[in-house]
């Protein structure tokens, strides 16, 4: 009877305590943050000082651009990023703007384009040249004009070259044919200020989150509404991306009681939220950056100094926290590199370009995944999205966009190579320069030095009679 009693015992207590499940697997449990060395960052830039929550900054492989603070007008600042350190102020301005610049996008198919918002209800395409930093620039490519009121953000097309989309505080979507400067498709669905809108990969789909607490999917050809639902439903706004292969929508906010949050959504069903979740109740605006490649979301809060990631999967529970990323010092924006324009041979996943709020300093953050092998590492990298568009400002044609595949050899992409190709080029050219005007100077120093001297004239030999 003790036996069968201690048996039972047993039993229930198993029962009753609760499973182990052990620890999800994962290859990105180990991704971890590295800040650049004082001496790699960008300082003494004078960085807008505006409230409107835009990142500040955008960044490609070639060029850093920040809204800088002027006093009439608006303008922002290019630099290469190689010149790092002390940054002067009359450095690479560009400006044009009747009004401060609310946002910047670096065109995802020529890294010499950019794209600029206003307060002056205007959108201006420039061209950055090679050699800014030797300039200033005030003539712009083409004026986009037909917002009401003051632009809040723009994004280019993920697929299709020449194709701008702008939401401004009159509460339109319009999307543009940059080389003709006309609107292709107005969005008017909105009924109050827009906080955010997302392209899906193929860019056939437009996500928006606007003050009226309402999550909507458009069809981004034709600008009908095909789903809405209501979102977070507190005071702060609310921000979304596409992510899990672009059928489902990651939106951050905040409830009524100001507690943030973060939810999953499928976009064929806004009714309710696959999976919400609390995160704290901080002050700061949650904004959501994605990594399409390996499916991880990066969450960052303005005001915060800290950087929060997660895996996205396609089952439940569909969110899973990875690690944090933190710091003393918090940011007012975040710029995000290309993947193309990443350290492979450092295993590098993501990189931040941080705004600091406190001090006038833009610092390079890396995601790596720590990997003892020194060999490419294929599973981290798989082919991603290139420099050339699927279509050349025909819109309705939504292909996916060409794929960029990684060189195993070099441990470098192909956009690197050919930048590293024209990097040495450059620099045989230089070192032959300098070579020619050396021996030039050194001609005209043996010339000079020629004229100088004296060739003694000969003795005429005096005859005298001999004795």
């Amino acid at each position: 009877m003790s036996a069968l009693s201690s048996h039972r015992s047993s039993d229930a207590m198993s029962t009753s305590l609760p499973q182990f499940r052990g620890v999800r697997i994962s290859k990105f449990r180990h991704v971890y943050g590295q800040g650049a060395r004082r001496e790699h960052c960008y300082e003494a830039l004078r960085i807008a000082t505006s409230a409107h929550d835009s990142q500040l900054c955008a960044v490609n492989p070639k060029f850093l651009a920040c809204i800088i603070e002027v006093a009439g007008g608006g303008a922002f600042q290019v630099i290469p990023l190689k010149w790092t350190g002390k940054v002067d102020y009359h450095f690479g301005r560009v400006s044009g703007h009747n009004g401060p610049v609310t946002d910047l996008k670096w065109n995802p198919f020529n890294d010499n384009v950019i794209a600029s918002a206003s307060d002056d209800c205007t959108i201006k395409i420039w061209h950055i040249a090679d050699d800014s930093h030797k300039h200033n620039a005030s003539e712009w490519l083409i004026e986009l004009c037909a917002h009401s009121r003051r632009i809040s953000y723009i994004e280019w097309h993920p697929t299709t070259e020449n194709v701008l989309a702008s939401a401004g505080f009159d509460h339109r979507i319009l999307l543009w044919n940059v080389g003709s400067g006309e609107c292709i498709v107005e969005i008017d669905c909105h009924s109050d200020t827009i906080y955010s809108m997302a392209f899906n990969k193929s860019g056939s789909l437009l996500a928006t989150t606007c003050k009226d607490h309402l999550l909507r999917v458009i069809d981004a050809r034709t600008g009908q509404l095909l789903q809405q639902g209501a979102c977070h439903d507190g005071a702060k706004a609310a921000k979304v991306v596409f992510v899990s292969e672009q059928d489902k929508l990651l939106t951050t906010g905040a409830n009524k009681a100001s507690r943030r949050q973060l939810a999953v959504w499928d976009r064929n069903d806004l009714s309710r939220s696959l999976v919400l979740q609390e995160i704290d109740s901080s002050s700061g605006l949650l904004v959501p950056f994605y990594d399409q490649d390996l499916g991880i979301a990066y969450i960052a809060g303005k005001g915060d100094g800290n950087v929060r990631y997660y895996e996205i999967t396609d089952v439940p529970p569909y969110i899973h926290y990875l690690s944090e990323y933190q710091t003393r010092f918090p940011q007012r924006g975040l710029g995000v590199m290309p993947k193309r324009g990443l350290n492979v041979s450092q295993c590098e996943v993501f990189r931040f370009y941080k705004v600091h709020a406190t001090q006038a300093l833009v610092e390079p953050i890396s995601f790596i995944v720590p990997r003892k092998s020194e060999t490419f590492q294929s599973d981290l990298y798989p082919p991603t999205a290139g420099p050339t568009p699927a279509a050349q400002a025909v819109y309705g044609s939504m292909r996916p966009v060409a794929q960029l595949e990684m060189d195993v050899a070099s441990m470098t992409t192909k956009y690197e190579q050919v930048l590293l190709e024209r990097k040495r080029q450059q620099e045989d050219i230089e070192s032959l320069r300098y070579e020619i005007d050396w021996k030039d100077q050194r001609i005209t120093y043996l010339e000079r030095q020629l004229e100088k001297v004296v060739v003694p004239q000969p003795r005429e030999e005096s005859s005298s009679p001999e004795p």
